[in-house]
């Protein structure tokens, strides 16, 4: 199982990635820079979140919105921010492809010549209020800011989220995010995809004559970074406007692509993917001390933290269901998974992987997986053996990723409880301040 490809890198070191699909008249174009929230620094944080914003507004030689003449041609469009990467993609109709690919490059080459004052006042605002529609206001909203900020020091590029922080934001000038823009927008910072109805030797064609002349720029220097220390069992609660105490826990975890990477993904499917995992059955189902409950591997670039998330049962404690999860975790540790757990397991993992072949555009489709490894890895090709990784994994290889990474000793538990309810939190938690 693999994504076909023909890839070229233009003299001005644009990767371009061609996946030929002609079964339906559609083009995905899907272009991704390797920057994102880790990039920032303390005090600059939310730039590359703006950034995504101000990449719709215009650019010099089409100095109006990005979505209405896409759209009017038949394009589905979008783009997103994460704290590895930025990205944006089209899927059009094939006889839009130049159109979409111009405009591709005209905000690549051409996006501070009309960037004014204006517009970036205006789309900090919108960011602004964005941020307090998703984070501040929305119930277990600064949750995620807690966890983070407990996981990693304060000068360490996950220390915050990809949002940024509010005062940040409102203190960015014009000069400060054109510099960012011009350090890690640039092609040899890029990787464009074109997937569906498109030739390969047409694809490149197309890429040569749309990006060839936007200067290459510096390719920015890879962050290396000592592994932050891991928390000693810190206990935290956080007031929130909520109606049901929520319990989070979160460890330090390996990288994306790393060994036991998979393997803890494979571990967070065996504890609470579905209704027979055994988070699900043991919290929601047999005691009915949580209303739901869910783990994940968050996998990211430089390191990733692992999380389990499980909300109290009216008139239950979130210490009860903090010694359901200790138990079924040490059980995990005791005895790894059963034979049918892994075959569930690995059956969703592999599902993960086809459901990703059913679109060429889009999020998570044939042209944003080919990016993601073309960028991250630098090999395109590794959908094969991305695959394999949790294909070849064990049972006893889940067991010894959970041992060494899931101890009680090394955790974040987070309380999240009524505004003016502390006593609902787990005992010896310290309040935390986020905003």
């Amino acid at each position: 199982m693999n994504i076909p490809f023909t890839k070229y890198t233009l003299d001005n070191g644009l990767d371009v990635l061609i996946h030929e699909d002609h079964s339906l008249p559609i083009v995905a174009v899907n272009v991704w820079y390797h920057v994102g929230s880790k990039n920032e620094v303390p005090g600059r944080t939310g730039f590359a979140h703006l950034f995504e914003h101000l990449m719709f507004e215009g650019s010099q030689h089409y100095d109006r919105g990005y979505f209405h003449p896409l759209q009017e041609a038949g394009a589905a469009l979008n783009g997103s921010t994460n704290a590895d990467r930025t990205n944006y993609w089209e899927v059009v109709p094939t006889n839009a492809l130049d159109l979409a690919l111009w405009m591709e490059s005209d905000r690549m080459g051409y996006l501070l010549p009309a960037l004014t004052e204006a517009k970036f006042s205006n789309q900090r605002d919108v960011v602004l209020n964005e941020r307090r529609q998703n984070y501040e206001n929305r119930p277990y909203g600064l949750a995620g800011m807690a966890i983070v900020s407990a996981l990693y020091p304060p000068d360490h590029p996950y220390h915050w989220l990809t949002i940024g922080a509010a005062e940040d934001i409102r203190a960015a000038h014009l000069d400060d995010v054109k510099a960012f823009f011009q350090r890690y927008y640039h092609p040899a910072n890029a990787s464009l995809t074109l997937a569906g109805d498109v030739d390969a030797d047409m694809g490149i064609l197309l890429a040569d004559e749309y990006f060839s002349e936007v200067p290459a720029g510096e390719k920015p220097a890879p962050l290396t970074l000592a592994a932050p220390a891991p928390p000693r069992d810190v206990k935290l609660v956080l007031e929130d406007r909520v109606e049901l105490p929520r319990l989070y826990m979160a460890w330090h975890s390996p990288a994306l692509f790393a060994a036991d990477d998979a393997e803890l993904d494979l571990v967070a499917e065996v504890l609470a993917s579905g209704k027979t995992s055994r988070l699900y059955r043991a919290l929601v189902y047999e005691q009915r001390i949580a209303t739901e409950v869910a783990a994940s591997q968050n996998s990211r670039e430089l390191g990733s933290f692992f999380q389990i998330v499980a909300t109290a049962a009216p008139g239950r404690t979130l210490a009860e269901v903090e010694r359901a999860i200790v138990k079924e975790i040490a059980a995990l540790l005791d005895r790894g998974p059963t034979a049918p757990e892994m075959e569930r397991c690995l059956a969703q993992a592999e599902a993960h992987f086809l459901f990703r072949l059913q679109t060429v555009g889009g999020f998570g489709g044939k042209s944003d997986q080919l990016n993601a490894y073309n960028v991250f890895l630098g090999d395109p090709a590794y959908f094969g053996r991305d695959l394999d990784r949790y294909r070849n994994a064990t049972a006893d290889q889940l067991r010894a990723a959970a041992i060494k990474y899931l101890q009680p000793s090394a955790r974040v538990v987070l309380s999240v409880v009524p505004r003016g309810r502390v006593a609902l939190a787990l005992p010896g938690s310290a309040p935390v301040a986020v905003s």
